[in-house]
């Protein structure tokens, strides 16, 4: 069996190493650690202790040229870093497990996609839910019809503080990720948002915290088609409730409705009812009822699908071609508020349309 040399790139206090995208490589039985690079001295002491490796880098590409590891996780939440940490790694020889959210804008996943592919190395993204035991039960149900025909989905993100345009890029792209689960990829969409109860101007744009790039509007409302006439919608509205606990997804059929709220172990309800009450909610359990799944095992199942898509040489199949689709979704809302129409997938406009 293979053992695969791992390194990990974190960034303590500016995205710091993500949903544990440092610590999942110990469950990893071929996998090796062989360094930990990050710009901060006191993070990099502690990361290095957590993950026990001796070799340690604050210049990241200094440790890229000199462990040529084989797989490398950029671990750090905020998205301002991952462009160059993509380029580096592919420019290394390195396949690479990424924290979500992808990057700030499509041309930026475009970039990072068009390095890997040069390169010949592969990249996965931390959508965790991507591969996720509970929810292909949950297709194979609705493909049986447990809620008969599926006649539209709505999403929502976290709305607690971070509600509209945070929400959008944190949360958001999780909630766009599951839809296309379900739905396939969206053919256009058109939106709305707004500040204050008001379309939201030029004067309303801002620099989003955790390195998000351009965001705006604390209310949300956005309506994707997909294919075969199904609908979906994303909402995220700042109230007085933003306790964030009803993020997800709810899947509306003729015969009934499928909740799934999200996370690294999602649980899903189903109600078979015709007029969509009266009857009980039953959960959807896997055979054998399995303890829940932690962070590390949800990333687990992506890492070890992104080393068995080393092998094979084929796409992970959470890969940066997937969760490019969930930037375009979320650049799609700002770009049917700028030009108050349909927007088109996949997007002509690359930029970011909040630049304008």
């Amino acid at each position: 069996m293979r053992t695969w040399r791992v390194a990990v790139i974190g960034r303590t206090g500016r995205g710091g190493y993500g949903h544990m995208l440092d610590t999942v490589w110990k469950f990893v039985p071929n996998a090796r650690i062989v360094a930990v690079a990050d710009e901060n001295p006191e993070g990099l002491k502690k990361a290095a202790e957590r993950l026990g490796v001796r070799a340690t880098y604050t210049d990241y590409r200094k440790m890229l040229r000199e462990e040529k590891p084989d797989v490398v996780s950029i671990a750090p939440r905020w998205a301002d870093c991952h462009l160059e940490m993509v380029l580096a790694a592919a420019e290394a020889g390195a396949s690479i497990y990424l924290e979500k959210p992808m990057a700030r804008t499509p041309a930026e996943c475009d970039e990072m996609i068009e390095a890997c592919d040069r390169a010949r190395v592969k990249l996965a993204v931390a959508h965790q839910m991507r591969i996720c035991p509970i929810l292909e039960l949950a297709r194979q149900k609705l493909a049986e019809g447990i809620i008969g025909q599926v006649l539209e989905l709505r999403g929502r993100g976290k709305e607690d503080k971070r509600a509209g345009g945070e929400d959008l890029m944190v949360l958001g792209t999780h909630v766009f990720d599951l839809m296309r689960q379900f739905a396939g990829d969206p053919l256009w969409a058109v939106a709305r948002v707004t500040a204050g109860g008001e379309d939201i101007r030029r004067r309303d744009v801002r620099d989003g915290p955790e390195g998000l790039g351009p965001i705006a509007g604390d209310s949300i409302a956005a309506m994707f088609a997909f294919p075969g006439g199904l609908t979906g919608y994303f909402a995220s509205h700042r109230s007085d409730d933003t306790s964030g606990v009803r993020w997800g997804l709810d899947i509306y059929g003729s015969r009934g409705i499928m909740t799934i709220r999200a996370g690294m172990d999602p649980v899903v309800h189903i109600c078979r009812s015709e007029k969509w009450t009266e009857a009980p909610w039953e959960r959807l359990r896997l055979p054998g009822d399995p303890p829940p799944r932690d962070d590390n095992q949800a990333n687990l199942a992506l890492v070890m699908d992104l080393l068995e898509a080393i092998e094979q040489d084929r796409e992970p199949r959470s890969s940066g071609r997937q969760a490019r689709w969930t930037i375009e979704m979320a650049m799609a809302v700002y770009e049917s508020q700028r030009t108050g129409g349909r927007v088109y997938f996949p997007l002509r406009r690359r930029d970011h349309p909040l630049l304008s």
